[in-house]
């Protein structure tokens, strides 16, 4: 096909990639994460939703180390309770008998301490809680107190495991249909965007930004957005917690923040370029493999598998070497930010046993403070690793948002005129037209066709033929002049309506994978079965496709390349003349066929031919002796038009092409 791809398709694939050269860093970072965001506030109800539950399990999960502290204080007590309790009775008995029975059966080990019986140094050493022993009565461990408070933990983990499981629910629905929409959007904006938009980027590339990116997206909001808000509500229940225990372990721990973030903020300054680098080699990846493989058979025909192997390593090891950068600099950051966790938590333990000692604090609440720590401290390591994924969302986000910014079609009439009977009338009135802004192109190009006129179009390659063809069809818009059909103009109807009066068999073959029935159905999806059959009748294919196994039931593979060239040539002329469109658009469409068969095709289109009007693009000169008009193209201008036989007699540019492909016939 003789467009702008064509031109771009001189230049090798890896060198167009490396020419683009490596991303340092995103745009617009807050710029893309607001925008990410937006599209996360369309599902404001789940999100609160998610909100209010993990507010609540937070709340319970932060309450838990405070009440199971006051198990362990009452277990510590028991023990210490038991330990005096021995340790004073076998006191006792040392005492002479006369002093035993001076001793109260109700004494508690305060009052043995108040009537001298147990020395001062000692009693310094008795903690408080131990003094109301009674000595009557051996301490026991009060399981009951302690079973009841496991119990109270218990139901408060069963309940937080359910809001927990809610929130992850909620999430990952809100996360799908994000990606849902995301893709929803790019389908939709891919279908609006111009053929020149599909030149400048490979197929590859934009299945990257499809797939790969919009999977890190929604990977991101199922998994690390509830972990985002557990982490900072867990930071401010815990801190609210710590305070009410000890100011100075509380200041301690909050000490840490600060130099984390720093570090972590260096960290993510450094890995984000990697991040996006990583998102673009992995775009050229994809592009370079969908490429190679679609044209496998071109690679193997001409000996370049070495060639793109190399290139294959080449792109894999420039995503090793980004990759290794981005991983290996965001995994520093959970080590460093456990490292001055764990000092700040071993200078807190210090405290804590110093508290314990001068009895200002109980042992519950220095295991309840420990737990606080960890509860406090985790979520920000938690944040740290997170940065990471959200980084790379971002850069993918970004990408995403490109395709999405892109410049659309010029925007349709919004009062379009529909003609309902299609005569065929075209007339091109000094259209003009440039790919790019610097290299004109087509130049006060003018035409006039009458309904049912065939008008064949010939030149040598890159004069701009199948340019012609595009601008018909609206694939891109003229820069000047005008294009009517039955003397409306193209601009004044829909793109949908235009290209309905079409029917395009083009030099590119393309089917999908889908039955052969199937496929000729694309061109009209309510044809009965009995049309479609005649269609193939008409192209010649109903013999070969009867002779397949299932015959219109036949399954055509992701290439169709289970089928012959010539065969899916065939294909694509009975779709074309089953969609029975008033204007046919030929582009070297009999050239993947034997000669036999084109003379066969050659009648059908003929016979197809009679009444409607066409354009066939042709270098095979004797195919086009019947045309009602001949317009020979040079860079990009009419240089010759007539009939055969009148060009013929001009001796002029035309007559050397004919008179050339002749000889050639002749040898």
């Amino acid at each position: 096909m003789e467009n702008k791809s064509t031109k771009k398709s001189a230049m090798p694939a890896g060198i167009r990639h490396r020419a683009r050269g490596p991303v340092d860093k995103a745009k617009d970072f807050k710029g893309s994460l607001k925008r990410l965001i937006k599209y996360i506030g369309g599902y404001k109800g789940a999100i609160a939703v998610v909100f209010v539950v993990l507010l609540i399990e937070t709340v319970l999960s932060v309450l838990s180390p405070k009440i199971l502290g006051k198990a362990t204080t009452e277990l510590g007590n028991n023990v210490i309770e038991k330990v005096v309790y021995k340790t004073v009775t076998e006191t006792i008995d040392k005492l002479p008998e006369v002093a035993k029975n001076m001793i109260p059966q109700d004494a508690t080990v305060q009052t043995l301490i108040d009537n001298g019986f147990i020395s001062q140094d000692m009693a310094e050493n008795i903690p408080d809680v131990a003094k109301r022993v009674s000595l009557s009565v051996e301490p026991k461990i009060n399981f009951y107190y302690i079973g009841k408070i496991l119990i109270i933990i218990s139901i408060l983990y069963i309940i937080s495991l359910i809001f927990t499981y809610i929130a992850h629910k909620t999430m990952t629905y809100v996360s799908q249909k994000v990606s849902y929409k995301l893709r929803k959007d790019v389908d939709e904006k891919l279908g609006k965007l111009p053929l020149k938009f599909f030149d400048k980027h490979t197929h590859g590339e934009i299945l990257s930004r499809i797939t790969n990116d919009i999977d890190n997206i929604s990977t991101m909001l199922q998994q690390s957005l509830i972990q985002i808000l557990q982490s900072i509500f867990t930071i401010f229940g815990t801190l609210i917690m710590m305070l009410t225990i000890s100011f100075s372990m509380s200041g301690v721990t909050v000490l840490i923040i600060p130099v984390t973030l720093m570090l972590v903020a260096c960290i993510v300054k450094l890995s984000q370029k990697y991040f996006i680098g990583q998102q673009r080699v992995l775009g050229e990846l994809n592009s370079h493999i969908e490429e190679t493989y679609s044209g496998d058979l071109i690679v193997k025909a001409f000996n370049m598998q070495k060639v793109e192997t190399e290139k294959f390593d080449e792109k894999n090891k420039e995503l090793y070497t980004v990759g290794w950068k981005a991983q290996f600099l965001s995994g520093l950051m959970m080590p460093i930010v456990n490292l001055i966790n764990n000092l700040g938590y071993v200078v807190i333990c210090m405290l804590g046993a110093k508290f314990a000692i001068e009895n200002r604090m109980k042992i519950g609440d220095i295991q309840a403070f420990l737990q606080y720590t960890r509860q406090f401290t985790e979520p920000i390591s938690q944040t740290a690793n997170m940065l990471n994924m959200i980084q790379g969302t971002v850069a993918s986000a970004e990408r995403v948002f490109e395709i999405l910014d892109e410049e659309e079609e010029v925007k349709e009439t919004d009062n379009p005129v529909k003609i309902n009977n299609v005569l065929g009338k075209v007339e091109c009135d000094n259209i003009c037209f440039n790919y790019e802004k610097d290299e004109e192109l087509i130049k006060d190009w003018s035409l006039k066709v009458e309904p049912g006129q065939m008008v064949a179009i010939v030149g040598p390659t890159g004069a701009g033929k199948t340019t012609i063809v595009n601008l018909l069809m609206r694939f891109y818009e003229i820069d000047k002049g005008d294009i009517k059909i039955d003397g409306v103009s193209t601009k004044d109807m829909t793109r949908k309506d235009l290209r309905q009066m079409f029917a395009m068999v083009l030099q590119d073959t393309w089917l999908f994978n889908g039955t052969i029935r199937e496929n000729l159905r694309y061109a009209r999806q309510d044809a009965t079965d009995e049309e479609v059959e005649m269609a193939a009748k008409l192209a010649y294919a109903d013999h070969f496709i009867r002779a397949l196994p299932g015959g219109y039931e036949f399954e055509l593979n992701e290439e169709a390349s289970n089928i012959s060239s010539g065969q899916k040539q065939l294909l694509t002329i009975a779709r074309a003349i089953l969609a029975d469109s008033p204007i046919l658009i030929l582009d070297e469409a009999t050239s993947n066929v034997d000669t036999r068969t084109e003379e066969l095709i050659q009648k059908a289109m003929n016979k197809l031919m009679e009444g409607r009007t066409s354009f066939v693009i042709a270098h095979r000169l004797s195919t086009i002796k019947n045309a009602d008009i001949i317009l020979v193209m040079q860079h990009g201008k009419i240089v010759e038009r007539g009939t055969h036989e009148s060009l013929l007699n001009k001796n002029g540019f035309y007559a050397k092409l004919y008179n050339s492909q002749f000889s050639e016939q002749t040898i």
